[in-house]
């Protein structure tokens, strides 16, 4: 496929999203959404959040982390075997893993339900590669964190061919908000508190 026939694809899909009326679950709660943004800016802020409470400190290898600050639901963590963990539960290279497909998968849907592209088929899947001599110190020329993430994306529809597809694709990348974090990086904020 050309570039030019994607980028009037995508230019295509952009206006047709900006044109759709309520004829889905998606349009009608974004619609919802845009009129309350719209009269006050700061109702769009949110903050998602993740806490670890140390218990079993005995154990350094497993812990449990509690996401959403509405849910009481703790997901039991360990750590990869290449550190020393014994990777028999999610560890924090995968939960990152799953942030980006399931943001990106979610991205996918939502824009699909707008379009109405009758989505039969997703797979988002998602590697991070890192060289953990630079976590553990073993080499300090190797650099702390992961050098790189593949993404791998099956899509199909009912309705839609390829082209329509690609620029599917390629707006729910640069709707993304997990893909668009990381693809810059962010500065964080740190504080420690000593109890």
């Amino acid at each position: 496929m050309e570039n030019d026939d994607i980028k009037f694809t995508a230019k295509h899909l952009a206006n047709k999203l900006k044109l759709r009326s309520g004829n889905s679950e998606v349009v009608r709660r974004h619609n919802k959404l845009k009129a309350i943004y719209d009269d006050d800016p700061r109702e769009a802020l949110i903050t998602d959040s993740a806490v670890v409470n140390g218990e079993n400190l005995e154990d350094p290898f497993h812990s449990n982390v509690l996401m959403n600050d509405e849910l009481d639901v703790p997901l039991k963590t360990g750590l990869h075997r290449a550190v020393g963990g014994d990777h028999d539960y999610a560890t924090p290279g995968d939960i990152l893993c799953a942030a980006l497909a399931v943001c990106l998968e979610s991205t996918l849907r939502m824009i699909a339900d707008r379009l109405e592209i009758q989505l039969d088929q997703t797979k988002v899947s998602v590697e991070a590669a890192v060289d953990v001599r630079g976590t553990l110190r073993f080499d300090k020329s190797v650099p702390v964190g992961f050098q790189k993430m593949n993404l791998e994306v099956v899509l199909g529809a009912k309705n839609a061919g390829e082209k329509v597809l690609n620029s599917l694709f390629g707006a729910a990348v640069r709707s993304c908000v997990v893909y668009q974090t990381l693809k810059p990086g962010i500065p964080i904020t740190k504080t420690l508190k000593i109890v």
